[in-house]
């Protein structure tokens, strides 16, 4: 009887162990597949220029993602990124095309009106008592529209038409082009990642998000300032976003309409993965480059495997949703 408990045990404490190590590294583990069976069917795959094209790719993902991580650490939720990179876009470009702004005033512009969107997020959150997923619901669709009425519904680019019939006459400047390119773009991605990682996690005030993410009236009751963390947290969500925003602009060198929507949901994606990361669980600056590493791979593999375009969301949700599984689900 008493071998047969000791069995028992030694299964239930194996079955735990083998749990905790999907759980920790679930997502790492579907990476490496993912990497041999696109390395599989095409060797290419795994060649150095392929791997900066990865990289390259999702550093505007990655960046406006760290924003998403920063709202959910204090149990916040900013669905209003893809179109504040939009109007940062549309900004910064137009700042060159249409005003012939020099770079630091372009970027300072988009900032500003980042910011703004910021700003107006937390106050109507934190004041207003608005839910956090419903507002900025609501304000996705207002700074979009705000962002098509700035640029009259038009791609703006260097030597564009103006609506008087002229051209227009400012010029991109070569110093704000070399921002989206190699390897600036990479190197841009990696800093926002460390200097995120390090404010998350060894300093008080990111250790103060976590701990209202975590029990908001805990929080409230250690004289944490609860609002204006959560103020902090929106502005910062809003910061990064723009700066995707202003990375997109040079990279493509125009500002086209809705350029940042189709980043919002690979960013959702990424900052959600990346919570179980090496078992986090919690948003965290790594498990969020971590779970864009993972879509940039998918996305990549797919193209290169030459997947219908209308059969690559299923198989990217279908693997999006298994790594999800893998590294969320829990042993009841």
């Amino acid at each position: 009887m008493k071998g047969t408990l000791a069995t028992s045990t030694n299964s239930t404490k194996k079955s735990f162990d083998l749990f905790s190590f999907f759980y920790k590294y679930g997502t790492i583990l579907t990476i490496f597949v993912l990497i041999i069976v696109f390395a599989a069917a095409n060797p290419s795959f795994i060649q150095g220029n392929n791997i900066i094209n990865i990289l390259r790719s999702i550093s505007i993902v990655t960046i406006i993602a760290i924003g998403i991580t920063i709202s959910l650490s204090v149990n916040g939720f900013d669905l209003s990124v893809g179109s504040v990179a939009s109007l940062s876009n549309a900004v910064v470009i137009s700042m060159f095309v249409w005003f012939s702004q020099n770079t630091f005033i372009a970027i300072l512009a988009a900032i500003a009106a980042s910011l703004l969107v910021g700003a107006l997020n937390s106050f109507l959150i934190v004041k207003m008592k608005i839910p956090d997923m419903l507002l900025t619901l609501a304000m996705m669709f207002i700074i979009q529209g705000i962002a098509l009425t700035y640029t009259k519904g038009a791609t703006i680019s260097q030597n564009m038409v103006m609506p008087d019939g002229s051209f227009s006459e400012g010029l991109i400047s070569p110093f704000f082009a070399k921002i989206g390119q190699v390897p600036w773009i990479i190197m841009i991605m990696v800093v926002v990642v460390v200097l995120v990682h390090i404010f998350l996690t060894y300093t008080k005030h990111g250790r103060y998000m976590y701990v209202i993410g975590g029990n908001i009236e805990a929080a409230r009751l250690s004289g944490i300032p609860v609002n204006n963390y959560k103020v902090v947290a929106y502005l910062l969500s809003a910061l990064f976003a723009s700066i995707g925003g202003i990375v997109l602009a040079s990279r493509v060198m125009t500002a086209e309409i809705s350029a940042g929507a189709p980043y919002l949901m690979d960013s959702v994606a990424a900052a959600f993965i990346g919570f179980s990361v090496l078992g986090a669980g919690k948003p965290n600056a790594f498990g969020t480059f971590v779970g864009a590493v993972l879509i940039g791979i998918l996305q990549n593999g797919l193209v290169m495997m030459s997947v219908p375009y209308y059969a690559m969301d299923i198989v990217k949700g279908t693997v999006l949703a298994f790594a999800l599984g893998l590294t969320y689900y829990k042993l009841k």
